[in-house]
């Protein structure tokens, strides 16, 4: 029916010379909602969704559900198209509010991508898959957005598939490698650690760079082997380096939200992996980000305990940035707070970024959690967050990621130069 309704308004503004646009509409979070509540009060929150969305447009306007959580509007007899900016904004913000579910208070809210007819193209199912890719757009901006198709997202929607066929071949053909940034205590200038860098040398583009395939992997659920590839790697490293370089060596991994909502608990191969190489769990920290916090339930709690027990730290990356719970930082143990590199950059000129990065500082250690300063590039902002009080500083200043050859002789030198009267 959506279809046949999408298809005779096309006719109809074309005859007329109007535009229509077609909103893709994807609740946020809907998945964690159900699974946790229930599906009861899930379909319960699609049916009050649904009404919510017919009292933003008019009659003449079509709401229909695909499937899931999956929502379409399509908006006709478009004579002002500035009108959508007023109807999305109101989806928005009537999506928002509470809804009470038999007792229980939930909150979500929802990514819309919009296309234009004839702006943007002409052919039905394009259309559709035009509202698709802006409505990912809009779930990358942050979540709770709305974004608009452009040719941009058209060529950017290409280059991801082609990314996400190529990953599928690339842990096969080896063309992953790791590369190590060292974390510096400032206190000291002593090296102790250092944080594991993915880098994806493609046969063809070159070096590719997490931020464009990360997200690609989780989507595509490559990430759970790619991850464990890392762990493995970085093992193998921390054994080599603890027996030549410094005994009390740590190397920190990031561990994405996909690898611990996965079913099968890869935490359990990765300590019994540390214990068949006779290594600690204190020579791994594993890098978490504030967004898995958003969603702790029993399975996440237990792997994260899971690690304490082994003695594996965690880090919690970008603090600051995200939404994380305070009472989580204790209750899950964990042992570091990194803070985001967008914060540092500010330090030296902005003083709210620095009272900022002493609160952080303070709470941190109230709390007995040691705190990194990502993103250090000049003395100053060394100089700075030293004298707050952090514990540890990564960036530039110190040294740029590099490979495990170039970083073997970087800490030798240093240790040198650290040792000398």
């Amino acid at each position: 029916m959506f279809y046949d309704r999408l298809e005779q308004e096309i006719k109809k503004a074309h005859r007329d010379g109007q535009s229509l646009a077609l909103l893709f509409l994807d609740l946020d979070h809907f998945k964690e909602i159900n699974d946790t509540l229930g599906h009861g009060i899930g379909d319960l929150l699609l049916k009050q969704t649904a009404q919510r969305l017919l009292g933003c447009v008019r009659e003449t306007d079509t709401v229909s559900r695909l499937g899931g959580d999956e929502f379409t509007i399509i908006l006709t007899e478009l004579i002002d198209v500035s009108n959508i900016d007023r109807i999305t904004q109101s989806l928005l913000k009537k999506i928002a509010e509470p809804f009470e579910l038999q007792g229980e208070v939930v909150y979500i809210s929802v990514s819309i991508g919009i296309t234009l007819y004839p702006d943007d193209i002409e052919v039905i199912a394009d259309l559709l898959k035009n509202a698709d890719q802006s409505m990912y757009a809009a779930k990358n901006l942050g979540r709770n957005q709305y974004s608009y198709f452009t040719p941009v997202l058209q060529s950017a929607a290409i280059t991801r598939m082609h990314i996400a066929k190529d990953l599928r071949v690339a842990l096969a053909e080896q063309q992953f490698w790791i590369v190590y940034q060292p974390i510096v205590e400032l206190a000291s200038g002593a090296i102790h650690k250092a944080e594991a860098l993915l880098r994806w040398q493609h046969p063809t583009r070159g070096v590719i760079y997490p931020a464009e395939f990360i997200s690609i992997a989780e989507k595509t659920g490559l990430i759970i082997a790619i991850g464990d590839w890392v762990f493995r790697q970085a093992a193998q490293k921390v054994l080599h380096w603890r027996a030549t370089l410094d005994a009390e060596f740590q190397i920190s991994i990031n561990k994405s939200p996909v690898q611990f909502h996965n079913e099968i608990n890869n935490h359990s191969d990765w300590i019994e992996h540390l214990q068949q190489f006779g290594l600690p769990g204190q020579s791994i920290v594993i890098e978490i980000t504030e967004g898995l916090l958003l969603d702790v339930g029993n399975n996440i709690t237990e792997q994260l305990i899971a690690f304490r027990d082994a003695h594996i730290q965690v880090s919690l990356d970008d603090f600051g940035t995200g939404y994380s719970s305070l009472s989580y930082l204790k209750k899950l143990h964990i042992d570091y707070l990194k803070i985001d590199k967008s914060f540092v950059n500010n330090i030296a000129n902005h003083p709210e970024a620095m009272a900022l990065c002493e609160a952080i500082v303070a709470m941190a250690h109230t709390l007995d959690i040691k705190v990194i300063a990502e993103g250090v590039e000049t003395i100053t902002q060394r100089d700075l967050l030293l004298n707050a009080g952090c514990d540890y500083g990564q960036g530039y200043l110190f040294s740029k990621p590099v490979p495990e050859d170039e970083f073997e002789r970087f800490l030798a030198i240093h240790q040198s130069v650290t040792n000398s009267p």
